[in-house]
Order: C-alpha cells, then sequence, then structure tokens
C-alpha cells in the first residue's frame, strides 16, 4: 500500500512547515489527486488517520480533491480531457495523445492554528 508511505511524505512536509511557519496545529488539509496517481482514495483516508497519529495533523480532517486526466492530441493538436490514459481524442477520434496531467499528487493548502 503505497498510500502509507504517501502519508508520511505528508508528515515530513507538515513537520517542516511547523518549523518555518511556527503553528502547533492542522485542522484541515486539502489534496489534490490527479486521475491517474494511482492513489487509491479509501486507502488513502485510512493511511492518513493512521500516519497522523500522534503528530500535528491527528484528527485534521483530509480533503481530497480531484483532478482530471488531460493530454494532448498530436492528431488535432487540442488539449484535452481523457478518463483513461489510452483512451481516443474526444474531439477528433484520433489515437496520438501524450498524457500531460493527472498524475500528480500535491498539498493544496493546509488549515492551520
Amino acid at each position: 500500500m503505497h498510500e502509507m508511505s504517501l502519508c508520511e511524505g505528508i508528515r515530513q512536509v507538515i513537520e517542516q512547515q511547523a518549523q518555518v511557519q511556527s503553528f502547533a496545529r492542522v485542522k484541515r488539509i486539502r489534496l489534490e489527486i490527479g486521475r491517474f496517481a494511482g492513489v487509491e482514495k479509501p486507502a488513502m483516508a485510512f493511511a492518513f488517520d493512521v500516519v497522523m497519529r500522534g503528530s500535528l495533523a491527528e484528527g485534521a480532517a483530509l480533503v481530497m480533491i480531484d483532478l482530471p486526466g488531460r493530454a494532448m492530441c498530436y492528431d488535432c493538436m487540442h488539449e484535452v480531457e481523457i478518463m483513461q490514459r489510452l483512451d481516443p481524442c474526444p474531439d477528433c477520434g484520433g489515437g496520438k495523445l501524450m498524457p500531460v496531467a493527472g498524475d500528480e499528487m500535491r498539498i493544496k493548502d493546509m488549515e492551520v492554528q
């Protein structure tokens, strides 16, 4: 379950930022997760609760924001939203697509005290 290691990385970011910005508690954290990031949301929520125990973010609300998959179509030269990596272009039906977004995961923001 790689969600556990992702949450450990989030915990490290929280601890680093707490030192830099002098906050004592995280009330809410919002994550942007791309469609192709391979993150299972139920596993992520479980891992978050487990990894954050005893930290500044223990009991914090986790909000996961879905980001669409996007690709550049080299047949029609449009950037389009796709549901699966191997989908054809929804504009022209072409098959020469290069994914350009959707595999990212990042902390959008945190509500802290």
